[in-house]
């Protein structure tokens, strides 16, 4: 009888921890699976990041001359990078979806930390074109990968300041990557190599390295993680259904085409756009705009540090405090405003200070944008597989790179190119205005849906195939 009663009191608290968990259990639990994916993501990131952008470190470490890439030759060495990654983006969370995150994220890892190592051989800048087009393709499906990822993971007002934590790892690749090619490039000659080449080598070895455990011990989804518990795994299989509104987590193409057909999937490939092209302008041609400045090549890698490191602590903190407000749009347009003063001071000032606080705010008031953008669209795609499309379909701004790669082309000033990014960053604070005012308007009109016919929660499984168009479904602004 005692053991009948306390089988009842343990099946009792349990239910209780997956229902009504206190606010420390349940930060206890989400910490908990923090420390077991965020990791993970976090230096896969890192390296992705560090493997796309060292192309302006090796230019500046020598490449350039080595390889006679004068007139437009770097411009489209880098530029044809964001060809094959933005088209290979959505077939590749597709194949998410139909397979385990633990065998796909890896596997892509090591195929582009191949390419990049082979890169070391590169003698001519035809090689260097074509290494270019399947780094990008190798590369295309971790971003959108790990976003889709950490959706399948968090509830929508936690998943801000997580992929701000994975997402801080591109600004710090920005630091890291400089202080790497300012000690890597010092092994010109070894081997018969040039330093810009063991740029490339010694950074694709590195990223199959960490490749190789993943594939052991990264985990797939709650269902299946090892590290939870029962009551913990049930609690969190709840929470994304509630947070989901029930809708459906099957794959069907159905959902595919409601990806596709949804203006408001546009409005976010328009937001990203305006913050990809000033993104990818920083990371590819900060160091040549501080060698510009005056400074020469070493110190101008060792300088495109602290823009870099500012990027990644405002990223994080800028994560935590949009969670908190559970808010997004506000913090794109402050962020992108933010790098806005700095193009304006790169664009007005004629001195190497101004110039350089101006590259500073530019990165500072960037990075922290581009986790708030995703974070807001992995919380409006209703349904798992419209969510894993909608965020490969903005991946398709990563074609902004092209852009990005063909603005800096007047010296010492750059005029143009940050006449241009300037222009960008002004799209995406009109687009995020007018995506929170369209959200805002859409709620609004569903809370007077429910009201009118009296839709409450427990009707949920008759929109289950409706995905964010369900009354339910409420938008985050």
């Amino acid at each position: 009888m005692s053991s009948l009663r306390n089988d009842s009191i343990e099946s009792n608290s349990e239910k209780q921890i997956v229902s009504i968990p206190s606010p420390r259990e349940r930060a206890r639990i989400l910490r908990k699976i923090d420390w077991h994916l965020l990791p993970f993501v976090t230096v896969f990131y890192l390296f992705s990041y560090l493997d796309r952008a060292n192309i302006g470190n090796a230019k500046v470490a020598g490449m350039a001359t080595n390889l006679y890439l004068t007139g437009f030759r770097y411009n489209i060495a880098a530029a044809v990078f964001f060809i094959s990654y933005s088209f290979a983006e959505v077939p590749s969370n597709i194949a998410l979806k139909l397979l385990r995150p633990s065998r796909w994220i890896p596997s892509i890892m090591v195929a582009w930390g191949i390419v990049l190592t082979l890169m070391c051989l590169i003698r001519s800048y035809q090689s260097l074109v074509v290494a270019r087009v399947f780094l990008g393709l190798t590369e295309a499906g971790l971003f959108p990968g790990v976003n889709y990822y950490i959706c399948l993971w968090y509830p929508r007002s936690e998943r801000s300041k997580r992929i701000a934590i994975f997402f801080s790892s591109a600004s710090l690749a920005g630091a890291f990557g400089g202080l790497l090619a300012y000690g890597i490039e010092r092994m010109e000659g070894v081997g018969g190599l040039h330093g810009w080449q063991w740029i490339f080598c010694l950074e694709g070895i590195a990223t199959v390295l960490v490749a190789i455990p993943s594939f052991f011990f990264m985990h797939d989804y709650p269902e299946t993680a090892r590290f939870l518990t029962e009551p913990e795994r049930s609690y969190i299989i709840d929470v994304l259904k509630e947070d989901s509104n029930h809708l459906s987590s099957r794959f069907d193409t159905q959902f595919v085409w409601q990806a596709i057909k949804d203006y408001k999937t546009y409005v976010l490939v328009l937001i990203h756009i305006g913050l990809l092209v000033p993104g990818y302008a920083i990371s590819l041609f900060t160091p040549t705009i501080i060698n510009e400045l005056g400074y020469s090549a070493a110190n101008a890698q060792l300088l495109s540090v602290p823009p870099f490191a500012a990027g990644c602590i405002a990223t994080i903190i800028v994560g935590i405090y949009s969670d908190k407000h559970n808010l997004r749009g506000p913090y794109i347009i402050g962020g992108a405003f933010v790098s806005l003063v700095g193009y304006i001071l790169l664009y007005c000032s004629v001195r190497a200070g101004p110039s350089y606080v101006g590259a500073c705010l530019a990165a500072t008031g960037y990075y922290p944008t581009i986790p708030i953008i995703l974070a807001w669209t992995g919380s409006n795609a209703g349904g798992h597989l419209k969510r894993g499309v909608v965020l490969a379909m903005i991946g398709l701004s990563n074609i902004g790179g092209i852009c990005s790669s063909f603005i800096y082309i007047d010296p010492p000033r750059f005029h143009i190119g940050h006449g241009t990014v300037m222009g960008f960053l002004s799209l995406a604070i009109i687009t995020s205005l007018f995506a929170m005012w369209d959200y805002n308007r859409l709620n609004k009109k569903k809370e007077a849906q429910c009201l009118a016919e009296n839709i409450s929660d427990d009707r949920g499984y008759e929109f289950e195939d409706m995905g964010d168009a369900s009354p339910l479904f409420r938008y985050t602004i």
